[in-house]
Order: structure tokens, then sequence, then C-alpha cells
């Protein structure tokens, strides 16, 4: 099966230690499905700011304000870490406009069992996830590349990586929560 390109993982975060990779639609776990554990080592999670692109973003000189006109909605989300790159993703249930919440104070809390195991804010990203997003614009311009219309963009991990070993659960100030087990 061919896997086509959705998007992009930055890798800019607090507990992701990542490059950016691309993200294939073979990456996508459905809200609240099980985690196909027969195709993971180690897996562990990170909750994301996750951005869905509305029109092409393309460097140099893009700044956190000029990418964030390019963003059509904002989502929390869950990324899968197994062997020191992302695997799979899962998207929270609520979308927002990125100009309706602050970004850098949108809150998460990360549970493990019930359990809230760490804390963040989108300032964990690169002081703001719009700026993880302008880099990642201007990295891409000196390979002639866009970031483009429709894309998911992963801003990059909030907290250290946490395992699954269980039902892990990142709550969002204004985007709601997300779930893998």
């Amino acid at each position: 099966m061919d896997e086509h390109v959705i998007g992009i993982a930055l890798g800019s975060g607090l507990g992701s230690g990542l490059g950016s990779g691309p993200l294939t639609d073979a990456m996508v776990l459905p809200a609240g499905g099980s985690l196909p554990r027969d195709r993971l080592v180690r897996p562990c999670a990170v909750p994301e700011i996750v951005f869905v692109m509305s029109s092409a973003l393309a460097g140099p000189g893009i700044t956190a304000a000029t990418a964030l006109t390019a963003v059509g909605s904002v989502y929390g989300g869950l990324t899968v870490i197994d062997e020191g790159a992302p695997r799979l993703f899962v998207l929270g249930p609520v979308g927002v406009a990125p100009g309706s919440v602050d970004l850098s104070l949108e809150a998460c809390l990360l549970e493990v069992n019930g359990r809230v195991v760490d804390s963040a804010t989108g300032a964990a990203v690169q002081g703001h996830p719009a700026r993880a997003l302008a880099r990642a614009a201007n990295d891409h311009a000196a390979d002639g590349r866009a970031i483009e219309p429709g894309w998911i963009v992963l801003t990059g991990g909030m907290t250290e990586p946490v395992s699954l070993d269980g039902v892990v659960g990142a709550h969002f100030t204004h985007l709601g929560s997300v779930y893998l087990s």
C-alpha cells in the first residue's frame, strides 16, 4: 500500500529531541482507537499542539505571526514515538481558529491511567508553537519546499514522553481531551 504525505512532524518541542519528518496517512490513529502494539517496540507519547494548514507557507522570512495566518485550525493531539521517531498520532475532537486562543498559554495536563504525571503550556514549544511552524517553513525554503495547504503539522512535544502503559490522556484548556490506549 502506498503511503501519502499529509503533513510534517516538527520534533521541536520539549520532550521530542527529534528532527522534522513527514507524516503519512498510515500514521493516523482514530480518536479513541487502540494502539497497534504489534507494530511498536517501546512506544511512548507526548502531547502536542497541532495545526491544520489552510494555505501554503513558504519561507524565507516567515515569522510566527505570518505562520499563524496560514493556519486554518488548531487541535490538541498525542504523538506516539517509538525508537526515537514519531510513528503514529491522534487528533483531539476540538478544533479552534488560531486567533481565538493564546497558544503559548494553552495548558495541557498529561495523565497515565487517570493519574496526572506532567503538565505544560504551549510555551514549551519554542516559546510559542507558531515559532516552530515559522522555523520549519524557513528551513524548508532552503530546499525549495513549502508547507502545503491541508497538511497536519505536529509542532513538537509539550512534555517529556511517557510510556504507553495503559491509557494516556492529554487534557487541553481549550482544545479538549484526547486518549490513547
